[in-house]
């Protein structure tokens, strides 16, 4: 079981409660760090396919949120001079995905070369790669978000 710090708390709460398609699937932050975010789909019924696993929207918002939260951890402390934005995402489905599924974001960047690129007055593009993963541990899904630190002003 991980232990999570008040600030991996409020993280998972910052999104529960500014965006909504979180708090509408349930999602369960259970890591959020600027190394990675973990973050979970349970079984729900009304977000099934046709298949009876969770739909390809479900397991979409799943891995966007997990890179936002990654994003928010690791660039929690810009905020007031830049906005993190998502700028395209591409997600690859290898396995169907039954029952409960997790996802884990990593930055496909050092978080100093990107607030380096914005202190040089740039607006910086990072990847954050995300895999998820039915509870068996085989990888039903890839993910890329590509984000930007868009300067305020």
């Amino acid at each position: 079981m991980t232990v999570m710090s008040a600030d991996q708390m409020s993280i998972g709460e910052m999104l529960a409660a500014t965006v909504p398609m979180a708090r509408t699937l349930n999602l369960q932050f259970q890591e959020t760090t600027a190394e990675r975010a973990v973050l979970s789909l349970p079984d729900q019924g009304e977000y099934h396919n046709h298949v009876g696993g969770p739909h390809a929207g479900a397991m979409f918002t799943l891995g966007e949120s997990a890179s936002g939260a990654i994003v928010l951890a690791a660039f929690g402390d810009q905020l007031s001079r830049a906005v993190p934005l998502a700028v395209r995402a591409e997600i690859a489905y290898k396995k169907l995905a039954m029952g409960a599924v997790t996802a884990t974001a990593t930055l496909g960047r050092p978080a100093a070369e990107v607030v380096a690129e914005l202190d040089a007055g740039q607006r910086p593009e990072f990847p954050v790669t995300i895999e998820i993963r039915r509870a068996d541990g085989a990888v039903t899904g890839e993910m890329t978000v590509v984000w930007t630190l868009r300067p305020n002003g």
